[in-house]
């Protein structure tokens, strides 16, 4: 049920964490340092906790501590906001490869209930979703894609919702 001007559910079913997301390689493991390391992400507050081996899966957490908590003591939209926003683009980019553009276009963000203590991310990125991007664009070609993601507490609980449209243009 959409209730919202954006089109995003306000009222989600509960989404658990993954207990067993697939394995990191030495190279994600790296990716995963480096990007927490860069200051742009860094200054999110959120951190990058698992990339899988293929870039078909991300998790990310965004604390709620003293960098990330608001005015009125809950977790600071931006923080939620900064922590999911690259992340699809990211892993369209190396699952696709070079011969690709993916950009950012636009995101519509609902927040659900406040967050009161850590929230996670979870983002997949079926190999079916990549093959028909592959087979739907010939060079010059672009179009447009939506994911939907959602950030949850430990018990699975629903706190923001962020519909993202990226999009994608085949160059070779």
């Amino acid at each position: 049920m959409s209730d919202s001007p954006t089109g995003v559910d306000r009222d989600p079913d509960p989404r658990s964490l993954r207990e067993d997301p697939p394995a990191e390689s030495r190279r994600t493991r790296l990716w995963r340092v480096g990007f927490n390391l860069l200051p742009a992400y860094r200054g999110t507050g959120a951190r990058v906790d698992h990339i899988a081996a293929d870039w078909r899966y991300v998790r990310i957490r965004v604390p709620f501590n003293w960098r990330t908590r608001n005015a009125v003591g809950t977790i600071f939209g931006g923080s939620i906001y900064g922590a999911i926003d690259p992340v699809y683009m990211t892993m369209l980019r190396r699952t696709l490869g070079d011969g690709f553009t993916v950009w950012d276009k636009s995101a519509a963000l609902e927040f659900i209930e406040p967050g009161r203590e850590a929230l996670y991310a979870e983002f997949d990125l079926p190999t079916a979703e990549t093959q028909a991007i592959r087979d739907a664009l010939d060079p010059g070609e672009s179009t447009d894609r939506e994911y939907l993601v959602s950030l949850v507490d430990d018990e699975g609980e629903v706190h923001a919702a962020c519909e993202k449209t990226l999009y994608v243009r085949r160059d070779e």
